[in-house]
């Protein structure tokens, strides 16, 4: 069983859309379906991280109401920021999935052991991923992730029972 995943945001907990109001924070459209994979995941003892080069308060808001256990924004260098927060955890590389949708993410993808990529990520991602969603990014390709990861580990079904019937 993985000990950590981080994930980008934009393209793979969003669709990579952003809206910018006239004053004011950003807007993103996160999910359902996605953020309940990332309760499972933590429920199986999983650390969640969010890794993203931007900055915005409502991705901070929606890992709060998540639980998640750590949120790195305005980092450009995703393998810099996976390696402080693969520290942070204690989670070797070999046991730390991330999934990411474009080429910024390309080296946080080939140092870890489970890399991952939604359905409409770049190409060249998917090609790197080790499993590529069938949904594309926002809309549910986090959930099929960690769906995949609990039933690698044979915790799928003590997991699933947690949550309903």
């Amino acid at each position: 069983m993985i000990r950590l995943l981080v994930l980008d945001v934009d393209g793979v907990l969003t669709d990579g859309t952003f809206l910018l109001p006239p004053s004011g924070d950003e807007w993103k459209a996160f999910h359902a379906r996605d953020g309940l994979g990332l309760r499972m995941l933590i429920e199986a003892g999983v650390a969640v991280a969010l890794l993203s080069g931007r900055r915005s308060e409502t991705v901070e808001r929606r890992a709060r109401e998540l639980g998640l256990s750590a949120v790195v924004q305005g980092k450009r260098e995703k393998r810099e920021g996976l390696y402080e927060l693969a520290t942070r955890f204690g989670a070797p590389l070999p046991e730390t999935a991330y999934m990411g949708d474009d080429l910024v993410d390309l080296p946080a993808m080939r140092a870890v052991g489970w890399p991952a990529a939604p359905a409409d990520a770049h190409p060249d991602v998917r090609a790197a991923a080790r499993f590529v969603s069938e949904a594309p990014g926002g809309r549910g390709a986090v959930r099929e992730f960690c769906e995949h990861l609990l039933k690698e580990a044979g915790r799928w079904d003590e997991v699933r029972a947690r949550f309903g019937p």
